[in-house]
């Protein structure tokens, strides 16, 4: 009988001894750690250093710009030699790399060590997906990346809190100590991961070539692209622009700031955990809409209203979270061949590197132009067009909700 606390085994897992969820849910954590961490002390960062505040953006988009390249990379050799072999590699760069950040003597050396250890992170939140679709299947994975999408979402509220309050106490390059911790997941990983994967000898020009395949497929370019676009607003203004516009509009301290960012945490992590339920009643193409909708009217009122308000419409905003991002990963996770599962599954987070990478940088130069309440004004509104958009074209196929 299958344990009350998992969800039951799928056919997926072909007879192979599943992973333990703590262990895959682990490695998510790791893979949000890389810049939410981060996010609540950057002006403190910039200060010590002499650098403006608009360079805030490029702390962030350094972890993440080599994943664009590395991402699907990895998901390359994942699907080749097998997603252990890949794994573990990837969180001790990310782990070891990341700690030399403590040391950095200048902002110059602290990018140059977050680009390499975005090399380590590019390889943790797709093949977590990977593991997770190999092993269950129909509305069980969704159940479980519902799951691990609440931890996505969970952990993005509640690093920023612990980097905030590390700050205050003890100073902003204590923060590196915390991605030592992927060091020991990584040793777990090779301890307790099974991973009967056998490495594939077909050629390299096949298996590129069918990938390639996949990826022209509209639909698999859309989830794509909207993937992007959620870590675009995410990075960009959630985790970019709003610690700027706390202190700089109501003055809060690092800690303070961490406390906003974490209020979101209840809303996502509730809303992925009962994903199944949307999904059971709603079509893949309503529930993004609805969720980029959400973003931008949350954004707009960010922008427009008072720290209540702010504090508010961060709790709402939280929804979004948690129905666009499992939503998404489902429906690649669902149409990947297995044997492509690993590289489809990374190009989708090749793409999320993009928005990643270009919202903490687009926000860094908005914020040189137009003030911090301005920004979320002008970026809430164009997501709703985006989202009303989304929903009259029909550009996601109103896919028959989970039975």
């Amino acid at each position: 009988m299958t344990p009350p606390s998992e969800p039951s085994r799928s056919v997926a897992t072909t007879g192979h001894r599943p992973p333990s969820l703590l262990l895959v849910f682990s490695v998510t954590a790791m893979g949000i750690l890389n810049n939410s961490v981060l996010m609540s002390s950057t002006p403190e960062v910039l200060e010590s250093f002499g650098r403006p505040v608009d360079q805030a953006g490029m702390i962030i988009a350094a972890g993440t710009v080599t994943g664009i390249v590395a991402a699907p990379a990895i998901g390359f050799l994942a699907d080749r030699y097998g997603r252990k072999r890949i794994l573990v590699p990837c969180l001790f760069v990310f782990g070891s790399v990341g700690s030399l950040g403590a040391f950095s003597p200048t902002l110059e050396w602290l990018l140059a060590i977050r680009v390499v250890q975005g090399l380590g992170s590019a390889g943790l939140i797709n093949l977590v997906v990977v593991l997770i679709s190999d092993h269950w299947s129909g509305l069980d994975r969704a159940r479980v990346l519902g799951r691990n999408s609440a931890v996505i979402t969970g952990f993005v509220s509640i690093f920023p809190f612990l980097g905030g309050l590390t700050t205050d106490l003890f100073g902003w390059r204590w923060n590196f100590a915390y991605y030592g911790v992927a060091v020991l997941v990584g040793a777990a990983v090779a301890r307790s991961l099974h991973d009967p994967w056998t490495p594939r000898r077909e050629p390299v020009g096949h298996q590129l070539r069918a990938a390639l395949a996949e990826i022209v497929i509209p639909l698999n370019a859309t989830c794509i692209f909207l993937g992007s676009l959620t870590f675009f607003v995410m990075f960009g203004l959630f985790l970019t622009l709003l610690p700027i516009h706390l202190a700089e509009e109501f003055g809060l301290s690092p800690t303070q700031r961490g406390v906003v960012a974490a209020v979101p945490a209840v809303t996502s992590t509730a809303t992925s955990l009962v994903v199944t339920w949307f999904r059971r009643r709603l079509p893949v193409g309503t529930l993004v809409a609805i969720g980029l909708g959400v973003f931008g009217t949350t954004f707009v009122a960010m922008g427009l209203g008072a720290l209540w308000l702010l504090v508010a419409a961060a709790a709402v905003y939280g929804l979004a979270e948690g129905l666009t991002i499992p939503t998404l990963q489902d429906l690649v996770a669902e149409r990947a061949p297995k044997h492509l599962r690993g590289v489809l599954m990374a190009l989708w987070v090749g793409g999320l590197r993009i928005g990643q990478t270009a919202g903490p940088l687009a926000v860094g130069l908005a914020i040189g132009w137009w003030s911090t309440s301005t920004v979320f004004v002008v970026a809430g509104v164009a997501v709703v067009g985006l989202a009303v958009l989304l929903g009259i074209s029909r550009i996601l196929p109103s896919t028959r909700p989970l039975a």
